[in-house]
């Protein structure tokens, strides 16, 4: 015989509770994904630590990831078409062009040129009180073309005076509306280059007046033409190396696009009265640079402005202010280049 153990004090003898002091039952996983067994120790406050190998922002570096804009290769392939046409009307109003009142034409297509940039720079940044800077933009544009073409001698000076004199102009229009002026000082930037970008794209009058601008004009609209086809058409192709996520452009097509625009202006420039291959390539260097890079800034401008939570724009406008502010810049380039250089 065996002597016989007493039970606990206060506890059934035939109880399926545990003593006091055991570990508590297993249980499943829980919803940290624990395994079964013991319940984990709470950590320093009530809380539970995390299991070893594991991050407590593992789960927010999937909300924090970057969106990526996919490159729409058809569109792309469209916006170089359209860079060509409007490089090919210049190209054509240019030579077209002749003393006295047969510039008229090449000024309608310019100043055609210029209603598109307004058109698609208002409805894209979006300034206060639009309507009132647009028809601003679009009488400096008129007039920027008439002081062109209607003075004696050619010079930038008219078109400059006016460009700041419709700049001021839009500006003050702006504080009518309370709601404008709450807006005023960050869209500043916006309106004065849509006022200043008609005027440059203006000079395009003024370079035709100067000895061999006719030639200057078909080489530098040559180059950003050809510049902006050859870089669109590489981005829809080959869109590498990449270079922002909300921005679908390359860099191999904004540099392949420039060295192709200057080779388009250096064989011109072979063919062409008053230039040389090298006059050629420097003008067409300049054009080409100045318009690929106005368009990949309007495309970081675009990005920039939907990251900032702004509604989205006209989808047309979007997608064409990139070329046209191309070839804005590049007038400007072309003139200073030919009266420094030639």
């Amino acid at each position: 015989m065996y002597p016989s153990t007493p039970p606990e004090a206060g506890r059934d003898a035939w109880s399926d509770d545990p003593p006091p002091g055991a570990a508590g039952p297993p249980h499943g996983p829980g919803r940290r994904g624990y395994p079964a067994g013991p319940a984990p120790d709470p950590g320093p406050g009530g809380r539970e630590t995390e299991p070893a190998g594991r991050e407590p922002d593992d789960d927010a570096e999937f909300e924090d990831e970057i969106e990526v804009v996919p490159l729409r290769r058809r569109l792309s392939a469209a916006i170089a078409g359209f860079a060509v046409l409007v490089g090919v009307g210049l190209i054509l109003g240019a030579q077209t062009a002749g003393p006295g009142a047969a510039r008229i034409p090449f000024a309608v297509v310019v100043f055609g040129v210029q209603v598109l940039f307004v058109l698609a720079w208002t409805m894209a940044t979006r300034p206060p009180a639009l309507p009132w800077v647009a028809g601003v933009a679009v009488a400096v544009a008129a007039a920027a073309d008439m002081f062109a073409v209607d003075r004696q001698e050619a010079g930038l000076s008219p078109l400059l005076y006016v460009g700041v004199g419709g700049a001021a102009v839009a500006l003050l229009g702006q504080l009518v509306r309370s709601a404008d002026r709450a807006r005023m000082t960050d869209s500043i930037g916006s309106t004065l280059l849509v006022t200043f970008g008609v005027v440059a794209l203006g000079t395009l009058l003024v370079l035709g007046r100067v000895p061999a601008g006719t030639q200057a004009i078909f080489v530098a609209a040559t180059a950003a033409a050809v510049a902006l086809l050859v870089a669109r058409l590489m981005d829809a192709v080959f869109l590498w190396p990449r270079l922002a996520p909300q921005v679908p452009r390359g860099a191999a097509g904004i540099v392949v696009g420039a060295m192709c625009g200057t080779l388009a202006s250096a064989v011109l420039g072979s063919y062409l009265v008053s230039f040389t291959p090298a006059s050629g390539a420097v003008i067409g260097l300049v054009a080409a640079g100045a318009a690929v890079l106005a368009d990949l800034g309007a495309g970081y401008a675009e990005a920039g402005r939907q990251m900032a939570g702004e509604p989205p724009t006209l989808w047309l406008a979007r997608h064409l202010q990139g070329p046209l502010g191309g070839f804005a810049l590049a007038a400007p380039a072309a003139y200073a280049m030919t009266v420094l250089y030639l």
